[in-house]
C-alpha cells in the first residue's frame, strides 16, 4: 500500500517535471539525468559498441528534446515515451548498418580479467558469442523484451508500456521467446538414435 501511494507521488511529481520541461531546460536537463543511464544500457545491449550507443543515446535526448512539446500524459510512464524514441533510433542506425554484433576488444579483456586460464576465456566467449548471435537473430520485438527484462529488470507491467502491449500479451512473448532460445541453444549433436533391430 505504501509502495503504491509512493509511486503515485513519484508519478505526479515527474508529471510536473516533464510539463516544466516544454519550456524549461532546466527541468529537461533533470529527466535526462534521471534516465540517461537506463537509456544508454538499453542501446547498448541492442548495439554492443560503447561508441555507437553514446552516439544513439545522445540522438534519443535530441529527439526527445526536440518533441517534447508534442508530448502528451497518457497514463504510461515519460520512461516509456523514452524507450520507444530509443527503440526506433537503434532500428534505424540497424537497417543504416546492416551489420551484426562484434564483440568489442574492451569486452574481451574484461572477460579475460575475470576468468583464470586462457581456456576458460575461450569457453567463455564462445558461449556468449553464440548466446549473442542467437539472441540477434530474434525479431526487434523479443530481443527488446530480453533487455527490457533481464538487463533493465523490468516488470511485465512496465514492459507492456514501453511495448505497447498487455501484460499478458508480454508473458505470453516471453515464454515463446524463451522456448525458440532453448531450442536454438539445444547442442546440434544430439540427433535422435536409430532403432537397434
Amino acid at each position: 500500500m505504501k509502495e503504491d501511494v509512493a509511486r503515485e507521488a513519484e508519478t505526479q511529481d515527474e508529471s510536473l517535471l516533464v510539463e516544466q520541461a516544454k519550456s524549461d531546460l532546466t527541468a529537461f536537463g533533470l529527466l535526462y539525468e534521471k534516465y540517461i543511464q537506463k537509456i544508454y544500457n538499453y542501446i547498448y545491449y541492442r548495439t554492443g559498441n560503447h561508441h555507437d550507443a553514446e552516439d544513439l543515446t545522445a540522438k534519443t535526448f535530441q529527439r526527445a528534446m526536440k518533441h517534447i512539446s508534442r508530448y502528451e500524459q497518457r497514463g504510461v510512464p515519460f520512461s516509456a515515451w523514452l524507450y520507444r524514441i530509443a527503440h526506433n533510433v537503434v532500428a534505424n542506425w540497424h537497417r543504416d548498418q546492416s551489420r551484426r554484433k562484434v564483440i568489442a576488444l574492451d569486452e574481451l579483456v574484461l572477460y579475460y580479467q575475470q576468468r583464470h586460464s586462457p581456456e576458460g576465456l575461450v569457453e567463455a566467449n564462445e558461449e556468449k558469442s553464440e548466446l549473442l548471435k542467437i539472441i540477434r537473430r530474434l525479431p526487434a520485438d523479443r530481443q527488446q523484451l530480453l533487455i527490457l527484462k533481464f538487463v533493465e529488470e523490468m516488470s511485465n507491467e512496465a514492459i507492456g508500456q514501453i511495448m505497447g502491449r498487455s501484460e499478458g500479451a508480454i508473458k505470453s512473448l516471453y515464454h515463446r521467446t524463451l522456448i525458440a532460445l532453448r531450442k536454438k541453444m539445444s547442442p546440434k549433436s544430439e540427433k535422435p538414435r536409430k532403432r537397434r533391430k
